[in-house]
């Protein structure tokens, strides 16, 4: 009885607050009130864009492995993360990820493992995400922002390598392909690994957005779906192979 009373109160307590937000985004606020809450906000972002900026300049040719944050280490998906990276370091690349556990501990891992770059972009949220052990100490940036790390990741990334996740995983996959698709930035290799995972989700934009013509139908040339690490691997090298550009670019 004491378990229920307490997730009870928790839920009452998240309910609330819940609220207080909604009623805070309706309260009128005073010109003063205004200008010196967006200051504040202006300031914050432009020193997290200083901060990623200077950090990530150095860090040399990447590849960023998404995934969800739930994944346990005996999980197949995070066992085929952690060789994905490993082979990625192996072929020259370093490795971001979003600095959490998961998905994104096994990339960091992988890529610590075979001596390469790990770089973790972490986020505050509710629920306080730590980033994992196998960062590069000076590789590690905590935002608040996720439109900013979400910068960091396209500005400093050479391909995309989206593992099974939720909806944080789909929110990166979708921005990606958005902005390759209007060019707003260059093309770059994004790779979905498992097929029996992602299947659903193409069969859904061939058969429907397609069918809609919500997409044109060669937007499906924009990502590639594999199976393994060394498929997932090989389609970045075979991208950049194209160029005759190999990751000390």
């Amino acid at each position: 009885m004491a378990t229920k009373k307490k997730n009870g109160d928790e839920l009452m307590q998240e309910a609330l607050e819940e609220e207080h937000r909604i009623r805070k985004a309706f309260k009128d606020k005073n010109w003063s009130e205004i200008k010196s809450s967006d200051s504040w906000v202006i300031f914050k972002v432009m020193s997290e864009f200083v901060e990623g900026f200077e950090k990530m300049a150095k860090i040399g040719p990447c590849v960023t492995i998404f995934g969800s944050a739930r994944v346990k280490p005996n999980n197949p998906y995070y066992k085929m993360a952690e060789d994905i990276a490993e082979r990625l370091v192996q072929q020259g690349y370093g490795v971001i990820t979003g600095g959490g556990p998961g998905i994104m501990e096994a990339g960091n891992k992988g890529a610590n493992k075979a001596g390469g770059k790990s770089v973790g972009l972490n986020i505050y949220l509710p629920h306080e995400q730590k980033g994992n052990i196998y960062i590069d100490a000076d590789k590690l940036i905590t935002f608040d922002y996720f439109f900013v790390r979400k910068v960091m990741f396209v500005k400093y990334s050479q391909g995309f390598i989206v593992m099974p996740g939720g909806f944080g995983t789909l929110d990166e996959l979708s921005e990606a392909l958005t902005l390759i698709q209007t060019k707003k930035i260059g093309r770059f290799p994004i790779v979905l690994v498992g097929k029996k995972f992602w299947e659903g989700m193409i069969d859904w934009i061939k058969e429907t957005l397609v069918v809609e013509k919500m997409v044109h139908e060669e937007d499906l040339d924009l990502f590639n779906l594999v199976d393994t690490p060394e498929e997932a691997v090989a389609v970045i090298d075979d991208f950049y192979g194209k160029f005759l550009l190999s990751p000390n670019f």
